[in-house]
């Protein structure tokens, strides 16, 4: 198959991404458009690496999986702090935060 598919449907993925964090307030749908994003790039990742032949790209996008798991798990525990402490779940609010 040809690997001009996987990289469009990639942008697509990465632009709907990138979308959502720039429209949506809540933390948990950006924490959301965020994975997604990083989902489009291994994506891209793969598929050139299968187009090229190595295993490189493969082994960089399994990285990038673990890395985006760490994030989803302090983005989550931040969350739920943020909620225990009946803060406003809403990023424009929580930008005016200090202290």
């Amino acid at each position: 198959m040809n690997i001009n598919w996987y990289i469009v449907l990639s942008a697509l993925l990465f632009t709907i991404g990138a979308t959502g964090i720039l429209v949506r307030r809540s933390p948990m749908v950006i924490l959301l458009c965020l994975e997604l994003m990083l989902n489009a790039g291994n994506l891209a990742l793969v598929a050139f690496s299968r187009e090229v032949g190595n295993q490189q790209g493969q082994v960089f996008a399994l990285v990038v999986m673990v890395i985006a798991a760490c994030e989803v798990v302090v983005g989550l525990g931040l969350i739920v702090a943020i909620f225990r402490r009946k803060l406003p779940l809403d990023v424009d609010d929580l930008r005016r935060l200090h202290g």
